[in-house]
């Protein structure tokens, strides 16, 4: 139930391993597993920026630093030597400590630092390391698509079978079908992978859509591996007003592997510090993915990061605040050129549909197209969705723009885009 080309795939560019035919010994160098994908999207996207001296609102990174405490927290470990070497094998205490704190203080569930909370080199290694732990080769993991470009390199990885259920479009929101993800369960089903907020739509799963996805979970015995990175980005005018672990829903703390991450909740995506936390059984099993993957990593952040956690509520509120009021500049401004904009509940990405601009060069709906102009065309950079779907065809007209950048940045973009 795989498409024959990744979502986190461009059309692969000729040489690319894997996808021309390279091989020695009579066998493709490319491990067959990965054969499906090639160079990103992202990394062209932002090559052309570069050339074109476009605006880069395709990658999800912010463009200033998160708060300056935070950063001479991590100057300060790396002068008194802590974390220049390995660091435990779990992470430090402190940021276990302070990750099972935050969990405690902001959802209300209880975690020993020292047998549930496992550091890892970002989400990214522990959507990875969860994967290659729980998936046995021919295992089935239900994804919702569009979805987050590593999810499918992992299951591969981890020799399952993903089976995409889509979100769709309504009503201004991507929505969840649930009738659609109950039939997409099998007895071969393992795991559910769940992402939200979400990446690349926004959406914000609903406390009764999470409670239909927990009563499911149990009844047919299934793992959970949920990516909640954005947890501090639900915009509470719009939806429940917290985020909402599915943890915390009946008979889902035995089975659910959460995963957060420092990167975008304080904007140093380059630390790369992310963790888990779930049940000592299935943390360990994670952990004994994770060490055979980097081992450990990011020694002096993970004591910034511990500090950054502990930060006052009134950080959270006036980052997210923040990220409102960009969301808001954009939103407004695609509109004005012509896009259907699907406000975003959370996240920092905007999803639009271009086909209301109605001309040839917007690609007749072919966001891939219409991205490799928009360059030249608007002096922007976005994202194709497509690249996130196996079903290409349904995320064909759909484009995605980041606003995690400054203001003075995002107001050039929207003015930019006025060319449309």
């Amino acid at each position: 139930m795989t498409s024959s080309s990744g979502p986190a795939a461009a059309p692969a560019a000729p040489g690319t391993p894997g996808r021309s035919g390279a091989s020695m010994n009579g066998r493709p160098l490319l491990n067959r597993r990965l054969a499906e994908f090639g160079t990103t999207i992202f990394a062209e996207m932002s090559a052309l920026a570069v050339r074109t001296g476009a605006i880069n609102l395709g990658q999800g990174f912010p463009d200033t630093d998160g708060p300056e405490e935070v950063r001479e927290a991590a100057v300060r470990a790396l002068r008194d030597g802590r974390g220049n070497q390995y660091p435990p094998g779990p992470g430090v205490p402190e940021l276990r400590t302070a990750v099972a704190a935050h969990q405690s203080h902001h959802y209300g569930l209880a975690y020993d630092p020292d047998r549930e909370v496992l550091v890892t080199a970002g989400a990214t290694e522990a959507i990875a390391a969860s994967l290659l732990a729980l998936v046995e080769p021919g295992d089935e993991v239900i994804a919702l698509e569009p979805y987050y470009d590593s999810y499918a390199a992992a299951i591969a990885l981890a020799g399952g079978t993903r089976v995409p259920v889509t979100l769709r479009p309504r009503d201004g929101r991507f929505v969840l079908d649930l009738d659609e993800l109950r039939d997409a369960v099998t007895p071969r089903t393992r795991l559910l992978l769940l992402n939200t907020p979400h990446n690349p739509t926004g959406t914000v799963l609903t406390r009764e859509e999470l409670a239909e996805i927990a009563k499911l979970a149990v009844e047919q015995d299934l793992l959970v591996v949920t990516d909640e990175v954005y947890e501090h980005l639900v915009f509470t005018d719009e939806v429940t007003p917290a985020h909402l672990p599915l943890a915390s829903f009946p008979g889902m703390r035995e089975r659910t592997v959460t995963i957060g991450s420092a990167g975008k909740t304080f904007s140093f995506t380059g630390w790369k510090v992310g963790w888990v936390t779930s049940t000592p059984e299935l943390v360990t099993a994670v952990r004994s993915a994770k060490q055979y993957l980097t081992f450990v990593a990011s020694g002096p952040f993970q004591y910034a990061v511990a500090e950054a956690l502990a930060l006052p509520d009134s950080y959270f509120t006036s980052f997210r605040e923040d990220m409102r009021a960009k969301r808001d500049l954009l939103a407004a401004g695609l509109t004005a050129a012509g896009f259907e904009v699907y406000r975003p509940a959370g996240t920092y990405f905007i999803t639009t549909d271009i086909r209301p601009l109605g001309d040839s060069r917007s690609g007749a709906g072919d966001g891939f197209a219409f991205c490799r102009a928009l360059p030249e065309r608007a002096g922007v950079v976005a994202i194709p969705n497509a690249v996130f779907y196996d079903h290409r065809e349904a995320g064909a007209p759909f484009v995605r723009f980041a606003f995690c950048k400054r203001t003075a940045v995002l107001a050039d973009a929207v003015d930019r885009l006025k060319a449309l």
